[in-house]
């Protein structure tokens, strides 16, 4: 029976969120324990999926390539960074044609400049080219939405007055003592980003009649 790791479960992120998580954090001293980046509703991701329209890329290396992509969600954007050890995504990013919609799975990174603001990214697995697929960029933002209720609804249940029977939610507790971010800002953004379906079906042209 084969003893290799699993990977850990991708976490389906909006862009508004995974901005704000700038805490990462190892559960283990283990030198080789993997790092968690804390999402404001309360839980843990070693990795990420998005979703969202590419909009613009740059080599900023200077000795080698290290490619930079900007990638907008309809709740924000984030940055992914990809170089000699990520060939695939590097690669995706100096060939594409932008704006295009893509699929990033990768590692949350943070980094901390001189002045102490911290920023995030994704140091990318993956980076896929959807072209004009638009029911796959649809379908994400409908399995995001659910994915982040649902890790709203656990928060709640930990708060004070919440259910008495839910378990303890320790990312949760965390997130309440890292972040000043009301959960329910996370909540708003869900509903934004359904509005911004139906926005655009109402868009849509209607079927000229035969």
């Amino acid at each position: 029976m084969s003893s290799a790791p699993r990977r850990e479960v991708a976490r389906r992120v909006f862009a508004r969120e995974f901005n704000d998580a700038s805490y990462v954090f190892k559960e283990s001293d283990d030198e080789m324990a993997p790092n968690y980046a804390l999402l404001p509703t309360g839980e843990r991701a070693n990795r990420v999926f998005a979703v969202g329209t590419l909009t613009e890329t740059e080599d900023i290396g200077s000795d080698a390539e290290y490619w930079r992509g900007r990638v907008v969600d309809p709740t924000g954007s984030f940055f992914v960074y990809a170089g000699q050890y990520q060939p695939e995504a590097a690669a995706t990013l100096r060939e594409v044609e932008t704006p295009t919609h893509v699929a990033v799975v990768g590692k949350p990174r943070s980094y901390e400049d001189d002045e102490g603001e911290t920023y995030v990214s994704i140091r990318p697995e993956s980076v896929v080219d959807l072209g004009e697929a638009e029911a796959t960029y649809r379908t994400w933002i409908l399995e995001t939405a659910e994915r982040t209720l649902e890790r709203i609804q656990a928060f709640d249940a930990g708060e004070d007055g919440g259910d008495p029977a839910a378990a303890p939610n320790e990312y949760a507790a965390m997130a309440r003592e890292r972040y000043g971010h009301p959960v329910e800002n996370y909540r708003r953004t869900v509903v934004e980003a359904i509005e911004t379906l139906e926005t655009a079906g109402a868009e849509e042209p209607a079927p000229a009649d035969d």
